[in-house]
């Protein structure tokens, strides 16, 4: 199956870097703070851990091809400060529909400014031309900045709950169910 390649992209003030394994050093540095996992878990990764982790995603799809992986980084046009992460995760829920789960990181530094908002809709307008027809992501109950990103991109929560997070989608998931 084949799956989009991630492309360069650019917001009103961000850049979108498609990733690549030489980020890492850089992203170490604006994830290396636990702040960043009060919502999801974990602990902040190590250069030598985004390393391979990119080397993985770097690939563009699943070992077994099922799935398109998309990743950018987010750099702002003035400065060319690199700010956090966006991502597809993408999928044929039926052999005429792609949907995209995404997905987000903003350095606690940068937060507040709009910048997640601003490389998640720039992502999602780009994702549109590439024929995909629905997103979802897994947002916190409490995670009131990443709930908002979702409304903006047009998300409302559904009643699914996966590992405590909030199924929100731009398209009713039952339908799926149904194919």
């Amino acid at each position: 199956m084949t799956w989009p390649a991630a492309a360069p992209l650019q917001g009103a003030r961000l850049q979108l870097e498609p990733l690549a394994i030489a980020h890492a050093e850089e992203a170490a540095e604006i994830l290396d703070d636990g702040r960043l996992h009060e919502w999801t878990g974990g602990t902040p990764p190590t250069r030598e851990e985004l390393e391979r982790r990119y080397r993985r995603q770097t690939v563009g799809h699943s070992p077994d091809g099922r799935q398109g992986w998309l990743n950018w980084m987010l750099r702002t046009i003035r400065g060319g400060q690199l700010v956090g992460t966006v991502q597809a995760t993408l999928y044929r829920p039926r052999p005429a529909r792609v949907e995209a789960e995404l997905a987000w990181v903003v350095g606690h530094a940068f937060q507040g400014a709009g910048y997640g908002r601003e490389g998640a809709s720039t992502m999602v307008r780009w994702l549109r031309t590439q024929g995909v027809a629905g997103c979802v992501a897994h947002v916190h109950p409490g995670h009131r900045a990443s709930a908002g990103i979702a409304r903006a991109l047009g998300m409302r929560p559904t009643d699914a709950i996966h590992d405590g997070e909030v199924l929100w989608a731009d398209f009713d998931p039952r339908e799926d169910e149904d194919e």
